[in-house]
């Protein structure tokens, strides 16, 4: 279906009038950045809740948690719609996933398509939509129930047996293929913005567990003499083969990957490591060569698992950022944080203004690019109070999506014929659509910016943003003028990547 990019913030409306000396001040907010927020489906941790297996039920539940990630600010959401080699959508080969109907499997009864609803409604709010794919895993610990035409029974050669759970063995082409296939079927069958993963590739080490996959090793290992680098390899393949095969497909669709935050320690006589000290790491424990994927443009962003505190013995949150921030140089950097440790046992965590002042610190580094949160309901559940201070303060303002230029440099062109007229104490504003740019782009949504005349006509501060407007809404109301004033409107363009138009569509008003 068409992309049609639905922006929200609070009617569409913020009102910047000025602040009684009493109210607080705010630090500026950037005008780009990303805000997201992971939406866990796996063990219905996020949604549908636990034993909801009615469609209606679902999506009123899932309307409700966008609707509050809305209102708080956010522009993007990553939503898990393939647990364990299941799936949360009708147009792949995958069964039916075990927690959206209780049996694996089982279709919605009646029928929906959760992903081709959940893409709607976020595009519906402004929200870019990112399909949140679990790579390794077959059969989940615990499942309850396995499909008969499931892959870990129609392929059972093809599984590795670790901790309770069945992992695909990354090691055999036909594994790598598959899920491959997988991706690329869902970003051809569905309006996706990005293909996400998360941490797991090869599973985090558990005492007294191997990893039986040496067989695998001689067939395949042909040029390697340790094992750890073959799997490093087999990793490295299918991250170049799904990037490959989602900018073929789909140019525009962004490829991103959430790994654990500690690539190397460089207390493990690594100089290339981070200031930390002991754990797991990706590329020792989980053969991820994260900080390789970036370097090399297989993924468009990276957004570590930070999920540690300032005051953490092993890996404090700040020196860790910026081992990320020396580390990322070509693609955006955002910082995945742990909402959902705010106020637990850990002391680090009992101080409330842990993660508020994460949040400060990314943003007084311009090479980082956003904040993503797990998970939902630690902020719709407004954990620690943290959502509170969100909307209050850190989220006040509206942010836009960063571009991504080496997808599309490509700026739109402006919208035609602004036009303003004043009516008592409302200003209307019309425009057309813009013509298409070279590259064929057009608008997706607008931005209105507005300024008392005379004053500086700065863009970049998005407390002049005044409205963000829907793609087939080419109108405003401003209802929040004062009489007496001469007023600057400027309307610019967005196109799907987030490249905005020059401030050509500009006009200036006066209110009696």
């Amino acid at each position: 279906m068409p992309f049609v990019f639905i922006p929200f913030f609070l009617s569409l409306l913020v009102n910047f009038g000025c602040q009684s000396h009493e109210q607080r001040v705010f630090e500026p907010s950037p005008k780009r950045e990303l805000r997201g927020v992971w939406i866990a489906t796996v063990d219905n941790i996020d949604w549908p809740r636990r034993g909801d297996y009615d469609p209606a039920s679902q999506q009123q539940h899932f309307r409700a948690i966008l609707d509050v990630h809305q209102t708080t600010g956010l522009n993007a959401v990553f939503v898990q719609v393939r647990d364990a080699a299941d799936a949360y959508y009708a147009r792949g080969t995958e069964p039916w996933s075990e927690w959206l109907t209780g049996q694996q499997g089982r279709a919605p009864e009646p029928f929906y398509d959760p992903l081709e609803f959940m893409i709607q409604e976020a595009h519906g709010r402004g929200l870019e939509f990112h399909a949140w794919l679990n790579l390794n895993r077959a059969v989940f610990k615990g499942a309850t129930s396995i499909a008969p035409d499931h892959i870990s029974r129609s392929r059972p050669e093809w599984m590795l047996s670790y901790d309770g759970m069945k992992l695909f063995n990354m090691g055999l082409p036909e594994v790598r293929q598959y899920i491959t296939d997988v991706v690329v079927g869902i970003v051809r069958n569905y309006d996706v913005d990005g293909i996400h993963f998360d941490d797991y590739f090869y599973p985090y080490q558990v005492p007294g567990q191997v990893l039986h996959d040496e067989r695998t090793f001689r067939a395949y290992g042909a040029g390697f003499t340790k094992i750890e680098d073959w799997r490093r390899h087999n990793v490295d393949l299918l991250i170049q083969q799904i990037s490959e095969g989602i900018r073929t497909e789909k140019r525009y669709v962004k490829f991103g990957i959430s790994p654990f935050g500690i690539w190397k320690n460089r207390s493990q006589r690594d100089p290339d490591g981070s200031e930390t000290r002991g754990g797991q790491t990706s590329y020792y424990h989980l053969y991820a060569d994260t900080r390789r994927w970036v370097q090399e443009g297989w993924v468009d962003y990276i957004a570590p698992q930070v999920y540690f505190h300032n005051g953490h013995k092993l890996a404090p949150y700040q020196p860790l950022v910026n081992w990320w921030l020396a580390n990322c140089p070509k693609r955006h950097l955002y910082i995945g944080q742990g909402a959902y440790r705010v106020g637990s046992a850990d002391s680090g965590w009992q101080n409330l203004s842990e993660l508020p002042g994460q949040v400060r610190f990314n943003r007084h580094n311009p090479g980082v690019g956003g904040t993503i949160f797990f998970s939902s309901k630690s902020l719709t559940n407004n954990l620690g109070g943290f959502q509170d201070t969100l909307r209050a303060d850190l989220y006040r303002l509206p942010a836009l999506v960063p571009p991504m230029l080496w997808k599309d440099s490509i700026a739109p062109n402006p919208p035609r014929r602004l036009s303003a007229i004043p009516d008592k104490q409302i200003v209307s504003l019309n425009w057309e659509s813009p013509q298409l740019a070279a590259d064929g782009g057009t608008a997706q949504y607008y931005v209105v910016y507005r300024f008392e005349a005379g004053r500086e006509e700065n863009l970049e501060n998005s407390a002049n943003i005044l409205a963000i407007r829907r793609q087939n809404e080419p109108m405003f109301t401003d209802e929040k003028v004062r009489s007496g004033i001469r007023y600057v409107y400027i309307v610019t363009a967005f196109d799907r990547l987030h490249n905005e138009s020059s401030a050509l569509a500009r006009v200036e008003v006066g209110v009696e």
